[in-house]
């Protein structure tokens, strides 16, 4: 069985950092974690789910226009283990956010950011 979960979510105030979590498991994570781009995507109240920043298997990390020089995405293989450092956040970025392996599939039950003064 396929699991990814999510942490790291909260509220925090404009300008602020949280650093997202997501923990992978399943056949095929345990032996090929480190072979599969994963990504992140978020989901805003009555908007359509969009994507955030992806990961390759050789650490090329990819980003949406909003996000870049505000997110990092990086992966520790040996903890099976994708991150995303959000710096200076925005109330715009508040939202659900989702990881996934690439091409999306299978989805975590997501980790909620919220921006907020």
């Amino acid at each position: 069985q396929v699991q990814l979960v999510e942490s790291g979510g909260g509220l925090v105030q404009p300008g602020g950092s949280l650093r997202l979590s997501c923990t992978t498991s399943g056949s095929i994570f345990s032996r090929n974690f480190s072979r599969n781009a994963m990504a992140w995507y978020r989901q805003a109240p009555g908007k359509q789910r969009q994507f955030v920043a992806s990961i390759s298997s050789g650490g090329i990390p990819t980003y949406v226009e909003s996000v870049k020089g505000r997110f990092t995405i990086f992966r520790d293989n040996a903890q099976n283990t994708v991150y995303l450092q959000m710096n200076s956040l925005k109330p715009e970025d508040t939202a659900v956010y989702y990881c996934t392996i690439l091409p999306p599939r299978y989805w975590g039950q997501g980790t909620q950011v919220t921006v907020s003064s």
